[in-house]
């Protein structure tokens, strides 16, 4: 199993690095800017590349090998970050991002989706029903590290390299990652899958992906489950810089201690479902204990706007809202694992030919759920309030858990 999870990890954790910029990186540049937090949450429209997976991943079941999509997307993704090493960021005074480094970052997003398609085709067809946990720890904390290097270590390093030489170290390490993804051997190994009776693109098609079993309830769940953690997660950390916390200090519990904790739950998650634990009620006991964060996150926030109230250094407060972040994102990494180990096994229960696109409508919607409320944060925020808009996400936190009850017998 050693020789399938070593590749898989060091391509996943390349596939976190594009995330890890534009949500580690570029929100807390433009806040510090003087942003409004709507416009700072409608730079995660850069993410709409991903949104269209469901375009290409029947190019990758249909045409040449997924390893292939792979390999040239992966070295795609190299070139556009050589093109970014020499254009400058935003400027002092400047509103926002200049319109072409706006553009590579589309770009940037476009590879990586059809990346993120060839590499989790590769992954079901790759992975056994028993190691599907093993595999999604891989994939998530992977993936999750690789972010945090993109995302909290890059704010932390950019004073003291510069965002060209950045860049280019990030090129040199796609085109590495190209090279493992042609190179690897249990990749060379995997066979071509047979193509489908129905042409992409048809209604016939997507029936067939209906029709697979559990994908209807799977698809209303990786819709709705991220729906309140993405929007406090979004959200919480700039309503820190509001009341005076420091942007270091946010990207080293936010970025690197906040990622620390989330790869320690998808650990604990890996390791609880390879002990047999059942995927649907473990899900359901990490739901609830989210809520119970989520909650006492939007506790501190109505605190916050008490007379009196300080997140000055040394005070208990503000060691308690920078801890709420790390326990919101272990929970957070906890319940990704085991939701993604479920979409997996939904997927494998397709036919072999129609496993990229199956996998990319789950990955899509799960996508989307987390982008809705992504984008849409800030502005809820600025026109109800911060307190509202917090028992608004704290409610839709609660929604998965009565979905639930609704899960069919196949996804056990």
């Amino acid at each position: 199993m050693r020789g399938k999870l070593l590749p898989l990890a060091s391509l996943y954790l390349v596939q976190g690095l594009p995330y890890g910029l534009q949500s580690g990186l570029l929100p807390v540049l433009l806040r510090a800017r003087g942003l409004s937090l709507t416009r700072v949450g409608l730079t995660k429209a850069l993410y709409a590349p991903w949104l269209f997976k469901l375009v290409w991943a029947p190019l990758v079941d249909a045409r040449g090998s997924a390893r292939a999509w792979l390999m040239c997307s992966t070295a795609a993704l190299g070139l556009v970050c050589g093109l970014l090493a020499g254009l400058p960021p935003a400027e002092a005074g400047q509103a926002g991002l200049p319109g072409t480094v706006v553009g590579l970052l589309l770009l940037l997003n476009l590879g990586a989706a059809v990346q993120d398609v060839a590499l989790d085709t590769l992954a079901v067809q790759l992975l056994e029903p028993a190691e599907l946990g093993p595999g999604n720890t891989v994939q998530v904390v992977a993936y999750k590290l690789g972010s945090a290097l993109a995302g909290g270590g890059l704010l932390a390093l950019l004073p003291i390299l510069s965002w060209p030489l950045l860049f280019l170290l990030l090129a040199a390490t796609y085109w590495l990652a190209a090279a493992l993804a042609w190179a690897a051997p249990a990749l060379r190994r995997l066979p071509q899958p047979q193509p489908s009776g129905h042409s992409p693109y048809t209604l016939h098609h997507l029936q067939d992906l209906l029709t697979v079993p559990g994908t209807l309830w799977t698809a209303g769940f990786v819709l709705t489950y991220k729906l309140g953690e993405q929007g406090a997660n979004s959200l919480f950390p700039l309503l820190l810089l509001d009341h005076g916390t420091s942007a270091l200090d946010l990207g080293l519990w936010n970025g690197v201690g906040a990622m620390a904790c989330s790869i320690a739950g998808s650990f604990l998650g890996g390791a609880l479902l390879t002990r047999q634990w059942q995927l649907l009620p473990l899900l359901k006991s990490v739901l609830q204990f989210r809520f119970g964060g989520l909650a006492c996150q939007t506790a501190l926030l109505f605190y916050l706007n008490t007379p009196g109230a300080s997140l000055g250094p040394g005070t208990i407060l503000r060691g308690a809202a920078l801890l709420s972040l790390c326990l919101q994102h272990f929970l957070g990494g906890l319940v990704t694992t085991v939701t993604f180990t479920g979409m997996m096994r939904c997927s494998q229960l397709a036919p072999s030919a129609l496993q990229a696109t199956h996998y990319s409508l789950l990955a899509t919607l799960e996508l989307l759920g987390k982008l809705l409320l992504g984008v849409l944060a800030g502005a809820l925020a600025d026109s109800l309030g911060p307190r509202l808009c917090f028992s608004f996400l704290l409610t839709l936190s609660a929604l998965p858990l009565l979905y639930l009850d609704l899960a069919p017998s196949t996804l056990l």
